[in-house]
């Protein structure tokens, strides 16, 4: 069988992440699979490649309305005829669901992977409205939280007959407790002796760091043998390292920019930070958990479906520094023994619900549900 993915872009974002795993993981399986994103590719091209699967550029670059990159996805379903196409974010939704009256696949999937679609500079109620208006064009809307099923069925995104959970999922084997890796990382950080934070993520709105560095800086007051590694890049990358530098945080706080080594910084960490305004289903706190890291994270999106608030880590509302301070001081304050229960507490609940090889059964399971629905035979 063929599926195509459709993306909006490829960068190391949770998303994306998720994508690639997901065809890697069905390219060992039998199946052909080929990726197309919207955006010229910024990652993930060798993992791809070395997985045998090939990927295609729509090559938009800017946001000027342009007919060529819908005849560029015509042409490329068209030629290869996929059994399915499988499309992931607002963007590669919208834009999948406008080919398919040109070029008819006979399943289309379409994945949102936040609870709220909106931009940067505004709401998203223009998104939803698209996504309203497109939804006859396309079979089945997937949600990656709970949560965002509930918001789109709720505001008139998706009918609640044709939309469905299915979670991201992390591979339990790469994201793991190793200690010899964590005393080397942190040795080589200059960290032996300090309690490390960790965040890992885009510099951009949603993510709020200006609310974490406060936050941390509230900590720092306190317990001064506290340091914060960030892990990420983006637009607003600069703005914070200033914010950084005018709390005084320059000796507690390290801007690590894109790291290939996630895996490894969460071994190093001590536990996991996350101050987001809206989520979906964060990759970032699923391989955090599959860490055996603790948590403090803002109750937003599907944030409460990972982080079981008081077992495997505090969640506190967002947009509230005092109450993020007040969280990591009570996470700190907890026993070396009481955290690592929690850390372990943590991996147990991926294990049973998140892991990638059962995130790809539920994706195959589907597929093949879909195409008996329209009689193709497997």
């Amino acid at each position: 069988m063929k599926v195509l993915f459709l993306v909006t872009g490829l960068a190391y974002g949770g998303a994306e992440t998720q994508v690639v795993h997901l065809a890697t993981r069905l390219k060992s399986r039998g199946w052909e699979v080929r990726v197309v994103s919207l955006m010229p590719p910024k990652a993930y091209m060798e993992e791809l490649e070395a997985a045998g699967i090939p990927v295609f550029s729509l090559g938009i670059r800017q946001k000027l309305p342009d007919p060529r990159p819908v005849l560029r996805l015509a042409r490329l379903i068209r030629d290869w005829r996929p059994d399915i196409v499988h499309s992931h974010m607002v963007h590669a939704n919208i834009l999948a669901r406008i080919v398919r009256p040109m070029v008819r696949a006979p399943v289309l999937v379409c994945t949102a992977h936040n609870i709220d679609e909106r931009g940067r500079k505004g709401s998203g109620r223009l998104r939803e409205f698209l996504y309203r208006l497109t939804d006859p064009l396309c079979d089945l809307t997937t949600q990656v939280s709970r949560a965002g099923l509930e918001r789109y069925v709720r505001v008139g995104a998706v009918p609640a007959e044709k939309i469905r959970f299915i979670p991201n999922g992390v591979d339990t084997a790469r994201f793991k407790p190793d200690q010899q890796t964590r005393l080397r990382l942190r040795q080589e950080l200059g960290l032996e002796e300090a309690f490390v934070w960790l965040a890992v993520g885009r510099f951009d709105v949603q993510k709020d760091y200006p609310n974490m560095l406060r936050a941390f800086a509230q900590v720092v007051e306190k317990q001064s043998e506290t340091f914060l590694l960030i892990a990420g890049d983006g637009p607003l990358r600069p703005a914070v390292e200033e914010l950084a530098r005018d709390l005084r945080l320059e000796e507690h706080v390290q801007f690590l920019g894109i790291r290939r080594d996630i895996p490894e910084l969460m071994n190093a960490a001590d536990a996991y930070l996350m101050s987001s305004i809206w989520e979906g289903m964060p990759m970032v706190l699923l391989e955090a958990s599959a860490s055996e890291l603790p948590i403090v994270a803002t109750d937003v999106g599907g944030n409460r479906e990972v982080v079981l608030d008081g077992t495997t880590g505090f969640l506190v509302p967002p947009n509230d520094s005092e109450a993020l301070a007040q969280a990591m001081l009570r996470l700190m304050s907890l026993s070396g023994e009481e955290r690592r229960r929690m850390g372990k507490l943590a991996r147990q609940h991926i294990e049973a619900h998140y892991s990638l090889n059962r995130v790809v059964d539920m994706w195959e399971a589907l597929y093949k549900e879909l195409l008996e629905r329209k009689g193709r035979k497997q």
